[in-house]
Formats: C-alpha cells, structure tokens, sequence
C-alpha cells in the first residue's frame, strides 16, 4: 500500500515510494491520506506519529512541515503490515499499559484493558498490606508469566519508591528480553525490578520460598480447542501464551498448586482467568488449601480476576 496513490480496494499493493524534493508531502496530508487507508482517524494519527518520531503537541505542531523520505516509507511499511492483517499494537511497537508506554512486538502478548484490572487488583492488595500493622521490610512481589512486563512493571512503578522488591519471571527468552527493554521505561523505581527467566515459580530463587507477599499472574487460559478465538489473535499472537491445554486450565492448575509454598502467611494470590473459569479455579483454590478465594468480573460481567490467600 502506498501512501502516494491509494488502492481502490485492500488489497496490499507494493508500490515503492518515491519522493522528489519538489512534492513537500507534509504530515497533515499523509495523515488525511491514511485516515483513508485505515478508516479510522486516531489509528492514521497513531501511525504517522510513530513514522515521525513526534508524539502528541510535537506532532500537531509538525503537519505543515514537509515529511523526510525515510519516515514516508516507515509510513508506507506500517500500512501495509497493517493491510496484511497484523494488529495494530504490533505494528505501532509500541501500546498503553495504565502509566507506561510499552513496547511490544509478536514476541509478547498485546497488553489488553483486562489485564489493567487484574494490575489494580493486586496493587490494591499490595498497598493494603503496606499500610498494615507490620515490619519495615520491604514487600516481596512476583509477576509470573510477564510478557511485556505490564503487570510487574506497573506494579513497581505505581508503589512508593523503596517499598518493594519486584520479581518478573517468564519461560520464555523472548519475553524476557522485551521486559527487560520495557524496564527503563518506570525511572528510578527500576532498581527494585529483577528479571528472570524459568517456569512459573522454579524460576524465582530458592530463598524466596514462604517469603512471597503478592504473586500476580496471567497464565494462558484458552482452551486449545476454544472456537471464540478471533483469527487475528491466534495468528499473530505468541500460542505459548494464549492456549493452556485442553480445558485452558494446566498452567493455572500448577501456579495454585504450588502457591502456598511460595506466600508468606497472609500473602495473596491475584490470577488473570478466562470467561467461565470462575467456579472451576475457585475449586483449585480451595483444595490448594488457600483461604479467601473469590472470583472478581471484568466490566462486562465476565469472570477475569481470582483472588486468594494464604
């Protein structure tokens, strides 16, 4: 797709872009020219943003100003990856996660509104157990499964500075390079963050065992067979985080299990859970020998959020 001559359809076309000195595109035009393409105006905004490295004011203050060859074609290639199907986070790089802007790519899973309250929740908790009667140690948080880093990220850049010490731990390297490039983007609350690779608790170091006051997860939770499963999603996203056996239920089967090894007394246990999971994993809960386990909705009503404790 081209952002010099528009297609009369969706079909991807590769027509290079070939500017001259003397054609002064400016942003204001290609931005009106991809609003066309794309038929959403904050998308084509989002996407010349990321094309000319201006954001907000920068950018608005840069629509009479004629655009560089490089950036057009960036623009050029962000349609065109756009037209072929691939979600719009993957090809900005970049999405909003409450207070941080993350970088994301097909190697992690794109940071979704839900996943925003499963992050409150475990804050709430976690600012609950600062403000109780206890010692002056800092809290002792782990966000296992990380991708991105959103959760853990958020945690420790929204805690007061020193509060905290913030393990993020996913199996895979490739999450655990994009948490870790995601890492200097929360300021001086970074140096309370380690990043570690493993499986869900074994990749936590051994003396954090019984020591653990928050564990926050968001495990994959489809079902392999599940038919609700949008097409761009199981395309595009990574499986090794979406699909969780064949009930969608064998990784938040092992955290459970495991998780009252690894709380302190009093600690809690914050789970992402999928639409219908709620009666199922409260029932994990209960034989684990948690306490307290209760199912949280989403804002349409669906199940999304358990919560236990030790």
């Amino acid at each position: 797709m081209s952002l010099r001559r528009w297609p009369p359809t969706n079909a991807l076309v590769n027509l290079p872009v070939v500017m001259t000195e003397s054609e002064h595109v400016t942003w204001r035009e290609l931005w009106a020219q991809a609003t066309s393409a794309l038929g959403d105006r904050h998308h084509a905004r989002w996407m010349c943003e990321v094309a000319s490295g201006c954001d907000g004011p920068e950018f608005l203050a840069e629509l009479d100003e004629p655009a560089m060859h490089g950036m057009v074609a960036h623009l050029d290639a962000m349609l065109a990856r756009r037209a072929a199907g691939e979600p719009l986070q993957y090809v900005l790089g970049r999405w909003q996660f409450r207070r941080l802007d993350m970088m994301v790519d097909q190697r992690v899973l794109i940071p979704r509104p839900e996943t925003e309250w499963v992050c409150e929740t475990a804050l709430g908790l976690a600012r609950s157990l600062l403000a109780a009667d206890r010692t002056a140690e800092r809290l002792v948080i782990a966000d296992l499964g990380t991708g991105s880093g959103a959760i853990g990220l958020s945690i420790a850049a929204e805690l007061p500075i020193d509060s905290a010490d913030v393990w993020l731990a996913d199996v895979s390297a490739d999450a655990v390079d994009v948490a870790s490039a995601n890492l200097a983007g929360i300021g001086r609350n970074a140096q309370s963050v380690r990043i570690v690779q493993g499986s869900w608790f074994l990749a936590l170091p051994n003396d954090l065992r019984g020591r653990l006051d928050l564990v926050v997860a968001n495990p994959p939770y489809i079902a392999l067979d599940d038919p609700d499963v949008e097409a761009e999603v199981s395309q595009w996203e990574p499986h090794l985080a979406l699909f969780g056996g064949a009930d969608g239920l064998r990784d938040i089967r092992s955290i459970v299990a495991d998780a009252a090894t690894w709380l302190r007394p009093g600690g809690y246990l914050v789970l992402e859970i999928g639409a219908g999971q709620g009666t199922a994993v409260v029932a994990l809960l209960n034989e684990a020998g948690l306490a307290d386990g209760e199912i949280r909705s989403d804002l349409a009503g669906r199940d999304r959020i358990a919560v236990a404790r030790r």
